[in-house]
């Protein structure tokens, strides 16, 4: 179905008409949380700039933006940014002196202007997946302490207090209270509430703004003073807005930005990183949830960029900023819409409304809108939160949360930032040291290189191996997890004389690390024991070449054999050490073995010239390194039996790739398994060096055992008896590799 359907356009329509229905009470009563500390005299302008801001968004986002349907308006988080920011200024906080509202206005466009480039390149650099790793704690946070603020910012104006009385007094002086706003705003926030039982077919805050307005005007026909507009501190006021009205205001806000200087910028760059960071996880986050309810996926770094440039257009144009909006988006869901026209409707809506029905916004009672925001407030703080002090591991992220929110009201949302962005590195802190280090930690004894010794030579490891311990680190090693990791491993730099560490999930590395790494060293070395390193990264995402990295350190010495490039290679250099010591390990194996020195033909009995009988059927064969013995799919029944030099069996996973499965040195032999099936080749074995093997037909040793049935049974028993080894040994490797 196109885009541009009749049936999307008529959804699309509906969606957007009532999704204005939604966003823009809401935009208005943002703008007057957001601008009404500049005095009464401005509550029209900061209605205007909530409206203004609704038409800009919802022209500009929808039509770049990379999530269709996704409602843009002025929000809560704007309303709260705003509003500190000119308590500050008002203040003179961040500035030589207290600055004007005309100032304040002009300041505050450039706040906004930069907060939209910002958003902008955060899309553009790809930063719109980065911003959602912010840990849910600190979001957690900045979205209680914004709603905790607003609340307590409407109860004044719900309680319709004179303007400069302390809110905590006024709150507690009764007397200062008016009682018709009290009820209009009260009204609201039940009929709120109580909507969604009423119906589901009208958004909230225009039940409750029309609740709180029947009410009102109620009222009025006992107090008639409450029908007068004009000096009426109970309602928004006169506003008086035409095209050229519009027009005017823009190109002097624009000939205003001109006034600028650098040191203005450098100084609103904090509150409009900021703004930023709040509109933007409010937007991502209503786009989460959004691509849940529609099966969909959106765009964050695309969304982004139409968020920063719809907020840099309202700015321009005298509107408030703001971001993609839970309860109009939802509506404009459930009410059909299809794709990024409905949020264009909902522009074109506002805009109508901006034109044409200004004048009925000024009959719109203050205290209604705080009531409405006040239910916003008490719903963006997290309740659920405080199941957070029910369990000991989740202490941390209550602090966390309860520390944004504290900041935010006791300074503001600039200071509840930067909080909020250190107690986020805590919290990295805290994972990071939580999660082990040391992902599997197992003895030699269990686990062994892939060169296969013979059998007298596996018994001698396997005695000795839990002498040698593998630990395969991974994870970040660095101040926090140095403890961790050493603590793990005392035990065995007291006992082991082989201390390997596997470093191939290992994602950075600090010098506290190093410096404790040295310390194993000298420990172990004391001992006449070894610290060995094998895959060590070269390539980490951090940039980072462990390789140059423990040279340069040095912790990894040329002159020591402490570096191998594989787990197997580090195994089979400690197996060597262990056999040479024990006058196992062969040191001259140039000389081929005869068939009497194989050990699977070992002890057969001479007298019935067994011997001489194999070695009539036997072919010898040398092999160049390099050189194939056979190849996977391979037709064969040989049985390849190694007298000098060594094979490897490599497992084909792609194109010219191999996994390497095993090593067979001097004395063994391989093919066993087309041998005793006659099936095609399962692997790749390829020469590791000058080799000399035995070749051992299965067809004519079937020949040989019909008149010497008695060979046949020697060999398959011996064949039995080697293969039950290797199964039993693979098995207790794997076992030991899932309990590790």
């Amino acid at each position: 179905m196109s885009a541009l359907s009749k049936d999307n356009l008529i959804g699309d329509f509906w969606g957007g008409l009532t999704a204005v229905l939604v966003a823009l009470p809401s935009a208005i009563a943002y703008g007057l949380a957001g601008y009404v500390a500049l005095g009464q005299e401005y509550v029209g302008f900061a209605a205007m700039t909530g409206v203004i801001g609704t038409v800009a968004l919802g022209l500009v986002s929808p039509t770049l933006g990379g999530a269709p349907r996704l409602i843009t308006a002025p929000c809560a988080p704007a309303a709260a940014v705003l509003a500190a920011i000119i308590a500050d200024m008002l203040a003179g906080r961040g500035f030589s002196e207290p600055l004007g509202p005309e100032r304040i206005l002009l300041l505050l466009t450039v706040v906004a202007l930069l907060s939209g480039i910002l958003q902008f390149l955060y899309g553009a650099l790809g930063g719109g997946k980065l911003i959602k790793y912010i840990p849910f704690p600190v979001v957690s946070g900045y979205l209680s302490g914004v709603g905790t603020i607003i609340f307590v910012s409407q109860v004044p104006k719900l309680l319709g207090l004179p303007k400069g009385t302390n809110p905590w007094v006024g709150v507690m002086t009764p007397s200062l209270w008016q009682w018709s706003g009290i009820a209009v705003g009260v009204t609201t926030i039940a009929v709120m509430l109580l909507a969604p039982r009423i119906t589901k077919k009208l958004p909230a805050p225009i039940l409750g703004l029309l609740g709180g307005m029947t009410v009102y005007f109620s009222i009025g026909f006992f107090q008639r003073e409450l029908y007068q507009l004009a000096g009426n501190a109970l309602l928004i006021g006169p506003i008086n807005l035409d095209m050229q009205t519009l027009v005017t205001s823009m190109q002097s806000r624009w000939s205003s930005i001109s006034q600028i200087q650098f040191s203005d910028i450098a100084a609103l760059l904090v509150p409009a990183l900021t703004l930023s960071i709040l509109l933007s996880i409010d937007t991502l986050k209503t786009c989460v949830v959004m691509d849940a309810l529609t099966r969909s996926r959106h765009r964050s770094n695309q969304e982004l960029i139409a968020q920063g440039v719809g907020n840099f257009v309202a700015a321009l144009t005298g509107g408030m900023p703001g971001a993609g909006t839970m309860g109009a988006t939802l509506v404009n869901l459930n009410s059909g819409a299809k794709t990024r026209f409905s949020g264009v409707f909902e522009g074109i809506g506002a805009l109508a409304v901006l034109l044409f029905l200004s004048p009925l916004i000024s009959w719109v009672p203050i205290s209604a809108l705080a009531g409405i925001l006040i239910v916003v407030g008490f719903r963006m703080f997290d309740w659920h939160s405080f199941q957070l002090l029910k369990q000991k591991s989740t202490l941390l992220d209550f602090f966390v949360i309860a520390s944004v929110i504290f900041v935010a009201l006791r300074f503001n949302l600039i200071a509840a930032s930067g909080t909020g962005i250190g107690l986020a590195m805590l919290l990295f802190l805290r994972e990071q040291v939580r999660s082990s280090v040391v992902r599997r930690l197992v003895h030699g004894d269990s686990l062994s290189s892939k060169r296969n010794r013979l059998p007298e030579e596996k018994e001698l490891l396997a005695a000795h191996g839990v002498h040698t311990t593998v630990c395969e680190v991974q994870g970040n090693l660095f101040f926090g997890t140095t403890d961790q990791l050493f603590s793990q491993l005392e035990p065995s730099i007291r006992s082991s004389r082989f201390l390997i560490l596997d470093m191939r999930r290992v994602q950075s590395v600090d010098f506290t690390a190093v410096h404790m790494l040295e310390q194993i060293e000298a420990m172990l070395k004391e001992r006449g024991a070894h610290l060995i390193f094998c895959d060590l990264p070269v390539h980490l995402s951090t940039g980072q070449d462990l390789r140059i990295y423990f040279a340069q350190m040095g912790l990894v010495r040329a002159d020591d054999l402490h570096l191998f490039n594989s787990l197997d290679e580090a195994l089979e250099w400690v197996e060597d050490q262990i056999l040479m010591e024990n006058n196992l390990l062969e040191r001259n194996e140039e000389e081929p073995l005869t068939l009497a020195q194989i050990p699977l033909l070992r002890g057969f009995d001479s007298k019935e010239a067994t011997l001489e009988l194999l070695q009539s059927i036997v072919e010898e064969r040398s092999l160049k390194p390099g050189e194939a013995v056979f190849r996977q799919g391979d037709e064969g029944d040989e049985l390849y039996i190694i007298r000098r030099g060594s094979v490897r069996i490599l497992l084909p996973v792609g194109e010219n790739q191999h996994r390497l499965l095993a090593i067979f040195g001097r004395g063994h032999f391989i093919g066993d398994m087309a041998f005793l099936d006659r099936g095609k080749r399962s692997t790749d074995a390829v020469a590791d060096q000058p080799t000399e093997i035995y070749v051992l037909s299965r067809n004519r040793f079937d020949q040989l055992t019909q008149t010497h049935p008695h060979l046949g049974l020697k060999v398959f028993l011996r064949l039995a008896k080697v293969l039950s080894a290797r199964l039993r040994f693979t098995n207790a490797e794997l076992s030991a590799m899932q309990n590790a």
